[in-house]
């Protein structure tokens, strides 16, 4: 909505009762469903409620956007639809007005002045992805309820999701409010209850907010299925979905909606948006990962001293936790003024920080992607990224978190960790300006979300198998599930297949004598509803005050390497270890110490193809002697030298460099495909050359590149154009023996494993207790160790088994990108450079390598020898800082899963032999 003042209604006339409807019988083209039913427009109730909302329009001073007009237009045409437009461009208001002229009642001209009407039923369920964004949605939605007045039906509006009170829960179970704000697990419970067709039957509109943020998940499945399981009680169901960063909306909308029948709305509401960084003095020649450290500090405590609310977003928790006690120190002065904010806090501090946010108290928040998502923090006027956002969608998203209002700029300043980190500040810019985001894609047949919707919907009144089969179809992950796949599912939650058959706990489900599916067990019901849902995380300990309140929560490997006395920074604070018991570490504070920092997993997301893409373009006009913007100009002494001694990269080339050092030979290539694709690519490469002469390799990747190191020489001009091909054969012949190539170049079997872990809680075989109860990791690994263990030898058909397979090539190694690597490789004109010394792309590749087999200290001491030495054959008088220096960044290049820091105090009286990163058995 702009701010310019309207002469008069700007709001189109609504429909009428709606209570006859006209159902168009013609079925879509293939899928045998109807289509949305259309409301006959009869205008009973449709003055009261327009005039209302005119109303609260004039008093704000809006006047309705293009966009938000079509919405409103499609909604009283009964159409479903995804809304694309920028953050804080209005979209609630959109799809949350026209619901509300489609949908509200007039009251009866004859109706008692003193009755007290009954709100209406279920009418409108609204879904966002996190809780906190729940909270805010629901306040954002009661505002136009209030303004309706007396002459229309009541409507409630309420939320339900994890942090609903027990209070209200029960008074919801009595009667759902007419709105209702959920998340995607909440509304599965909902599917669970016995009444659910009476619940969820009168729901005649579903709002999906954020659908770029559940789209290419299993959440996404989740509320593919469950929309389905509406459209079936209610045909004529509206469902509309909300995104501001989507590459492939048309996709995106099949997904969502099931069909091709639906309204793509595209807001172009005009948007400021900045996007610069902050750059250091000197940009150094030869960098390694999170070498800059804290370095941009005094920097950045600059810039939100001169604004009013700043977000500071970085990539991992531990960032968080480093840069928000960084600042506290710098700036003791702003103690209350600045706070932390992530995931693993509990959720009090974290409702305070929001308050906090939205009322302006506070001038900073230091943040992970737990603020990611529309959470409306009017007072905030500019964001921070520390790092790279890895993907121009997320800076998008980020960006969007400032100036959240129509009319107001959005700003984001990219803070580097890293020297070409700053190419990524220029290349996003360029691709954002051109259009180009990520697309996101759904995941094809997850079955372990299958089976876990087969019991909820059992539990739900039941089902009929061939019934629930073409519903299931109807969703665009499930629209080529095989009769196969079904039959597998159906005998999975009716007796856990062939191996499982004998134990009564895995009879989830079985046909009653109408032939109707239902959970016959209580105990097994109640199992079920305790763990819907698809996120799976590692089993976390509670970190808790003696004698006070909860500070969050932390994963257990992180404190079962520490004893008591030992101290870590969490919350912002820095605490001691005191005892651990029943899964709670109860702390103390302390001060004075060094501290470890905690880590979680998760936290390493691999660059995205269309910012490497744009990365590329930016490096080949640095090779053309372009430096068109400020970060080129700042990092343009680091490609230089890179040219000089190597070459840079272009859309049209594959730079390959090798070196040899007292460790061997060393083979560089930069495909620049993010890390999760250097994996794979490093591995076959080396498994590939490994069939000609038994070798081992170490490997070190990052997003732009790998390196393959041999303690032998290996005769690279010759076997690096053999080995980079994709294998012969076409189509499925040649994807089949792709995958075989890769799984064998890795050890695929324990990474599947872990990935079965996640599959197994996902689809009921392992549970993580009741409330109260607590389960360790070390509990749930063996039980998903033993179903592998016995799936495998007993059923090694086991869809389930193939899933882990299949989600680790798709997700861990993303076998479609590296599939799409080798064949832009084959396009390309390699380029080998053999190098006297190591070049400011490889040298922090060989930095990684020393992390795996050095302690800190000597890693740091190497380090800074080697930038000493490189600087001088460049000719330059910039050094590392010396070792001191040097080691206090180390940490900022582990971001993600990993060994924790050794605790302070912790001794280590020898240190085990160090192997190789990754290593590969000899052939």
């Amino acid at each position: 909505m702009s701010s310019k003042p309207q002469a008069q209604s700007s709001l189109p006339a609504p429909p009428g009762e709606g209570r006859g409807t006209r159902r168009i019988e013609k079925a879509l083209p293939g899928d045998g469903r109807v289509p949305p039913s259309r409301p006959s427009p009869r205008g009973g109730r449709s003055k009261a409620v327009k005039a209302a909302l005119d109303a609260w329009f004039v008093e704000r001073g809006w006047k309705p956007f293009k966009f938000q007009r079509e919405v409103w237009k499609a909604i009283a045409d009964g159409r479903s639809g995804l809304l694309h437009a920028t953050t804080g461009a209005g979209k609630t208001y959109a799809v949350w007005l026209g619901a509300l002229q489609a949908f509200v009642r007039a009251r009866k001209a004859n109706a008692p002045a003193t009755a007290r009407p009954v709100a209406d039923p279920l009418t409108v369920l609204w879904l966002t992805p996190m809780r906190a964004l729940a909270a805010d949605t629901l306040r954002a939605l009661q505002q136009p309820l209030e303004a309706l007045g007396a002459e229309v039906h009541p409507w409630s509006a309420g939320a339900r999701s994890g942090d609903t009170t027990s209070a209200e829960r029960s008074a919801q179970n009595q009667r759902l409010p007419t709105v209702l704000v959920t998340t995607p697990e909440s509304l599965s419970l909902l599917l669970a209850r016995a009444d659910a067709r009476e619940v969820l039957g009168h729901v005649r509109m579903a709002v999906v907010d954020e659908w770029h943020e559940l789209l290419g998940n299993k959440r996404g499945v989740q509320v593919q299925l469950a929309l389905a399981r509406l459209r079936r009680w209610n045909p004529g169901l509206a469902v509309w979905g909300m995104s501001a960063t989507l590459g492939n909306l048309h996709e995106a909308m099949h997904a969502l909606l099931g069909h091709e029948d639906g309204v793509l709305v595209q807001g172009q509401v005009p948007k400021k948006l900045v996007i610069d960084s902050l750059l250091p003095g000197v940009a150094e020649r030869f960098p390694w990962g999170g070498h800059l450290g804290l370095t941009m500090l005094p920097q950045v405590i600059e810039e939100i001293a001169a604004s009013s609310t700043t977000l500071v977003f970085t990539n991992t928790r531990s960032q968080a936790e480093i840069w928000y006690q960084a600042m506290l120190e710098a700036k003791p002065e702003w103690a209350g003024l600045i706070a932390l904010h992530h995931g693993s806090l509990d959720r009090e501090v974290r409702e305070w920080v929001e308050l906090g946010l939205k009322s302006g108290e506070l001038k900073a928040v230091v943040c992970t992607s737990s603020l990611d998502l529309g959470v409306d923090f009017l007072p905030v006027e500019r964001v921070l990224q520390i790092g790279s956002p890895k993907g121009v969608a997320r800076l998008l998203q980020r960006a969007g978190r400032s100036g959240h209002a129509p009319g107001r700029p959005s700003r984001i300043t990219l803070v580097p960790t890293h020297s070409v980190e700053m190419v990524e500040g220029s290349a996003a810019r360029t691709a954002i300006a051109a259009g180009h985001i990520e697309a996101r894609h759904t995941p094809e047949q997850p079955l372990d979300v299958l089976v876990q919707h087969l019991v909820t919907v059992a539990l739900g009144g039941g089902f009929v198998p061939d019934e629930l089969y073409e519903e299931v179809r109807g969703t665009a992950a499930y629209e080529n599930l095989s009769r196969e796949n079904w039959q597998w599912c159906l005998e999975f939650v009716a007796q856990g297949g062939p191996s499982l058959a004998a134990y009564p706990d895995y009879k989830r489900v079985v046909p009653d004598a109408e032939g109707v599916w239902r959970v016959p067990d209580a105990r097994l019901a109640r199992r079920h509803r305790m763990n819907i849902g698809t996120i799976v995380s590692d089993a976390s300990i509670s970190v808790q005050y003696v004698g006070g309140t909860k500070i969050g929560s932390v994963e257990e490997s992180f404190v079962a390497r520490m004893k008591p006395g030992d101290c870590f920074l969490f919350g912002g604070r820095m605490l001691e270890l005191v005892r651990i018991h029943d899964m709670t570490a109860w702390v103390r504070r302390a001060s004075g110490k060094r501290a470890a920092v905690p880590r979680w997993g998760g936290g390493r997301m691999p660059l995205s193809n269309t910012l490497a893409d744009a990365v590329v373009q930016q490096l080949a006009q640095a090779g053309e002697g372009r430096y068109d913007s400020p970060e080129l100009q700042c990092v343009r002494p680091l490609l230089e030298i890179q040219q000089q001694w190597s070459a840079l990269p272009t859309p049209q080339t594959l730079l390959a460099e090798t070196l040899s050092t007292r460790e061997g030979a060393h083979l560089f290539l930069y495909p620049f495909a993010g890390r999760h694709v250097h994996l794979g690519l490093a591995s076959l490469l080396a498994w590939r050359v490994a069939q000609h002469e038994a070798r081992t390799f170490s490997i070190a990747v990052n997003d732009y590149g790998f390196e393959l190191l041999s303690a032998t020489e290996v005769d690279w001009p010759t076997l690096l154009p053999q080995v980079l091909t994709l294998p012969q054969g076409n189509g499925e012949d040649q994807r089949a023996a792709l995958l075989h190539e890769v799984l064998a170049s890795l050890n695929a079997g324990e990474l599947a494993q872990r990935r079965f872990r996640e599959i197994a809680r996902v689809s009921g075989l392992i549970y993580q207790g009741y409330p109260g109860e607590k389960r360790s990791s070390k509990q749930l690994q063996a039980s998903s160790s033993l179903f592998w263990e016995v799936f495998r030898k007993y059923d090694p058909g086991n869809r389930l088994l193939q899933q882990a397979e299949q989600e680790l090539l798709a997700q861990e190694l993303e076998i479609g990108r590296l599939r799409a690597s080798l064949e832009r490789i084959a396009t390309q004109r390699l380029v080998l450079k053999p190098l006297v010394r190591p070049t400011p792309f490889s040298f922090p590749l060989m930095v990684e390598l020393f992390r795996e087999k050095l302690s800190n200290e000597n890693v740091a001491d190497r380090i800074a020898r080697m930038v000493e030495q490189l600087e001088k054959a460049a000719g330059g008088v910039v050094t590392a800082g010396g070792v001191e220096r040097v080691k206090g960044t180390l940490a900022f290049g582990q971001e993600g899963p990993g060994k924790p820091p050794r605790p302070v105090g912790q001794r280590r009286d020898r240190r085990r032999p160090s192997r190789p990163s990754r290593p590969l058995p000899p052939l």
